[in-house]
């Protein structure tokens, strides 16, 4: 069976640019694994392929969803497996690129298929979280699914919305459910190769990466979108950079305090994306994209039906 490279990484790491690099030696089509490119219209905030990327690699799954709209791990599974059937038909080389966790661990593993019965009780959830906070819902989740809880971060708010609603709509735990459902996983097999820097410059070049967004008018895209009446869609996206800057065209705060939060929030969201990567015991790891780019290329250059 084909093996699919998989390369991943935290944000800011140089995954895009090691597989446009590629691109020059192969006829490479990338399948994206970022849940934030797959957003319309939110584009400099979150650091999607460029025209001139584009150009010179087909980008795949970019620019799909409305702002707001759902996306499932288990439609993202179904999207990707017809995207690398249709390059391998077309002789070309898949390579599925993209740090969301979620994403690749339902493609390589396999999830559990939820039907949205009852559109109603993921809002109501979202409504609880927002008067009373992931602290009250996730100690409820503890009391619910101690398990799902475990591996979930106080914190993440969508994790413990979906939790809890795939109780409410079936009557079991996400746990119950993971251990006798029936799994949608995908036919291929994947190798992950995961880009991981040396912390404190992968954090600069974060921090660099920020202000370059900001300076490309990142404040005037949010400020375009709000204008347009897509406030709380952006908000239900919850996208690192959009939320801290409604913050400051609504005056809460200043663009320095907003551009400060942005470059905490997406340090601290590199960080958690280095951890699960870690603990992916299949893969591959690199501290630069120069070991990265060499090393696929040899595997590359041995695939046949190319």
């Amino acid at each position: 069976m084909l093996e699919i490279p998989v390369i991943c990484g935290p944000t800011g790491s140089g995954k895009t640019s090691v597989a446009v690099e590629l691109a020059g030696y192969f006829p490479l089509e990338v399948v994206s694994a970022d849940s934030r490119q797959m957003i319309k219209y939110l584009d400099i905030g979150t650091a999607k392929p460029t025209r001139a990327e584009q150009e010179k690699v087909p980008f795949h799954l970019i620019d799909i969803v409305e702002p707001g709209e759902r996306y499932t791990a288990y439609r993202f599974i179904e999207d990707a497996e017809e995207i690398i059937e249709k390059t391998i038909c077309q002789r070309k080389i898949p390579v599925v690129v993209g740090g969301t966790g979620l994403y690749l661990k339902a493609l390589t593993e396999g999830v559990v298929k939820i039907d949205n019965k009852d559109a109603s009780i993921r809002e109501k959830l979202e409504s609880e979280m927002d008067t009373k906070g992931a602290e009250k819902m996730y100690a409820r989740l503890e009391q619910i699914d101690s398990l799902e809880a475990a591996a979930i971060h106080p914190n993440n708010k969508v994790r413990i919305v979906r939790a809890l609603e795939i109780f409410y709509l079936t009557g079991k735990t996400k746990s119950e459910l993971v251990a006798n459902g029936t799994y949608k996983k995908s036919k291929y097999d994947f190798q992950y190769f995961c880009l991981i820097p040396e912390r404190q410059k992968l954090y600069q070049v974060i921090d660099d990466r920020v202000d370059l967004m900001v300076n490309c008018g990142l404040p005037g895209e949010v400020k375009s979108l709000v204008d347009k009446g897509l406030e709380k869609n952006i908000k239900n996206a919850n996208v690192i950079g959009y939320n801290e800057m409604i913050d400051y065209i609504n005056g809460i705060c200043s663009l320095e305090e907003a551009v400060n939060q942005i470059k905490q929030n997406t340090r601290r969201y590199a960080k958690r994306q280095i951890t699960w990567f870690r603990h992916q015991v299949s893969a591959r790891y690199f501290p630069n994209k120069s070991g990265l780019t060499e090393e696929l290329k040899a595997i590359l250059s041995k695939i046949d039906y190319v």
